[in-house]
């Protein structure tokens, strides 16, 4: 954190630091992001292009669909919505067999329609471990062969090729740490994960604490599963702290990859949900529950809250499903995992920024972000431990903490405590006030009583990020601070304060 006794050069230092790293900031830097799916196995949906229309009103930026059909293709031309399109396991011999197949898929069913239409991603089989065939040894075949059809036309660094798994690839998934992969896939997955390392494609992986919860509700309670329990499942080997399911699930991943020496290969959701009906037996099927794992999720996600295990790393998540499909076998909650009905209206309101309040539904099983409590750096915390928090907080955490500057209304007292503890309290805000959003490693605290002093206002939950007119950009007359309300506003963006944290430990060392 930049306090008084340094703030003059160190500030020009690292506005000239930060203005010529943008001169190198890759294209590809963005922070997570939250996709659909759009399964299509019903007889009553819109046309392709009516779902397009949706799509767009409804401010959706990523789209899974499950195969190549030309008409989706052709429906979302020019619309910016990326595609992540699909292989369908029925057609991995062919693909994996001859390249001529591949080359000739990409020449009839991609390549007349891109980059019209985005294509990003392409699925080669779904979940082929779960398959009753066993095609998993036709995967990486496939999938190569695909690579070397984009490749020959120079598509192969713009369109990512993988393949989904469900989490029964893992032998072990709890505790988080111990989580590895089933040796009887080894001959799948070794030579699987080298493809994905070799070529920066993602681990995609189909996540469900629905099951978890409803195979399990003795050992998975349902807060935990929809991301609102109040207390932490304890990873014994790391200490980790797990406050949801979802998060567990995918440090489970984590650490298999870890394992293995994978440390490289990140791991993508490519469907996750909840379902809103079910049958009697399926109770915590519900609009309520949907809407509020759905919404909890999403704002999980945009803030890039990343998990225990790798805080703070972006992780892109597609929601099952776009509409809710008739022709689905299996228990009633399979065919109602939809966002919206077949005529386009919500099942339940869900805001995909991430933004919006959790309890829309009257009712909802949620947790209302009232603001009636507030995180405070605790006074018997280390020095050590309140810098590192604070230097977080405001570096890769994206709080603005410009009103903790020389001259601005929480400056004074220039004391670590009472920095850390603005800086702690917005943090702990703008992430839904949750416990473990108040953590910093135990110098947080949280406490039901204002510390808002003079005209040193302290965030509170549902307030804008700034804190009301205390949190302007620093105005002082001097070029360096100036220099320094610049910098701070431009390094909100997740994407740059990612790149930028490898700065900041050299930074607070000068």
């Amino acid at each position: 954190m930049m306090r008084g006794r340094r703030s003059g050069r160190l500030l020009l230092f690292f506005a000239a630091v930060v203005a010529s790293s943008f001169l190198i900031l890759p294209d590809h830097c963005e922070g997570s992001a939250i996709g659909v799916c759009y399964g299509r196995n019903a007889d009553d949906l819109p046309t392709p292009g009516k779902v397009a229309q949706l799509v767009q009103q409804h401010n959706i930026k990523y789209l899974r669909i499950y195969d190549s059909n030309i008409q989706v293709l052709k429906a979302f031309a020019n619309t910016d919505v990326e595609l992540m399109i699909g292989i369908p396991n029925l057609d991995l011999l062919a693909f994996s067999q001859f390249q001529s197949n591949a080359d000739t898929w990409l020449k009839n069913s991609i390549l007349p329609y891109y980059p019209a239409t985005k294509i990003t991603y392409i699925t080669v089989g779904a979940e082929a471990t779960e398959n009753p065939g066993n095609v998993s040894s036709l995967v990486v075949p496939a999938m190569q062969n695909v690579f070397n059809a984009l490749r020959k036309v120079g598509l192969h660094k713009r369109i990512k090729v993988s393949t989904t798994h469900s989490l029964g690839v893992l032998s072990r998934s709890f505790p988080p740490s111990a989580g590895a992969f089933n040796s009887n896939y080894a001959s799948f997955l070794k030579p699987l994960l080298i493809f994905l390392a070799d070529n920066q494609s993602p681990f995609m992986v189909d996540i469900y604490p629905y099951y978890a919860y409803q195979d399990s509700p003795s050992n998975v309670s349902l807060d935990y599963a929809l991301f609102e329990s109040s207390s932490e499942a304890i990873d014994p080997n790391t200490g980790l702290l797990y406050t949801n399911m979802f998060d567990a699930q995918i440090d489970a991943l984590n650490f298999a990859l870890m394992a293995l020496n994978f440390r490289t290969v990140k791991v993508m959701v490519t469907e996750t949900g909840w379902p809103s009906k079910g049958s009697p037996k399926e109770t915590a099927a519900t609009p309520d529950n949907a809407q509020t794992y759905n919404t909890n999720l999403i704002r999980h996600v945009i803030n890039n809250t990343g998990t225990p295990a790798k805080p703070g790393e972006a992780i892109d998540v597609y929601l099952f499903s776009l509409f809710n499909e008739n022709r689905k076998p299996g228990m009633v909650s399979e065919r109602n995992w939809g966002l919206f009905y077949p005529d386009q209206t919500s099942v339940y309101n869900l805001d995909f920024t991430g933004r919006g309040s959790v309890d829309v539904l009257a009712g909802a099983n949620v947790t209302s972000l009232n603001g009636t409590t507030w995180c405070i750096a605790s006074s018997n915390s280390s020095d050590s431990d309140l810098e590192s928090g604070l230097n977080w907080a405001c570096g890769p955490g994206n709080v603005d903490c410009s009103s903790i500057q020389p001259s601005q209304p929480c400056y004074e007292p220039d004391t670590l405590v009472s920095h850390a503890s603005f800086a702690f309290n917005s943090y702990y805000q703008q992430n839904g006030a949750t416990d473990i959003a108040c953590k910093f490693g135990g110098a947080g605290i949280i406490v039901d009583k204002n510390p808002s002093y003079d005209n040193c206002l302290y965030l509170m939950a549902g307030a804008n990020k700034t804190a009301a007119s205390n949190a302007t950009a620093i105005t002082s007359t001097t070029s360096s601070s100036s220099g320094a309300s610049t910098i701070l506003s431009v390094v909100t963006s997740p994407c740059v304060v990612s790149y930028l944290s490898l700065f900041w430990a050299a930074i607070l060392n000068l």
